[in-house]
């Protein structure tokens, strides 16, 4: 079955610029719509970024006033996720995820397939 690990997490100064991996193996990820989530302590699991099977993006959408860019590597079988101006609230542990119904999901219901995640701290 499909796994997907996360990498690229860590301390990051306010107004950096981070970025965010998703590996995938036991399938090949181009063939999945594929999420970014976030969860601080205390609160639910919020989507951040998404992108469907025939690559279309929320970077086109503006969500998250344009500072989260979501991308395919798939030569190495890898989404991405970049944060752009990063700030405090943005500390979280960041989740990918994969959905075999191949549109542009944003609801972690509809995703099949997550990996462990990774914590992103934001602090100077």
């Amino acid at each position: 079955q499909l796994r997907l690990v996360e990498s690229g997490g860590g301390l990051v100064q306010p107004g950096g610029r981070l970025k965010l991996s998703c590996a995938a193996s036991g399938g090949t990820l181009d063939h999945y719509a594929v999420g970014w989530f976030r969860q601080a302590p205390g609160t639910g699991r919020e989507v951040v970024a998404c992108i469907s099977a025939n690559d279309e993006r929320t970077n086109e959408a503006g969500w998250m006033k344009g500072r989260f860019f979501i991308s395919r590597d798939s030569a190495k079988n890898m989404v991405d996720l970049e944060i752009d101006n990063v700030a405090p609230e943005d500390t979280a542990v960041y989740y990918c995820a994969a959905s075999s119904i191949l549109a542009l999901v944003q609801t972690p219901e509809e995703y099949d397939f997550w990996g462990q995640g990774t914590q992103v701290v934001v602090s100077s």
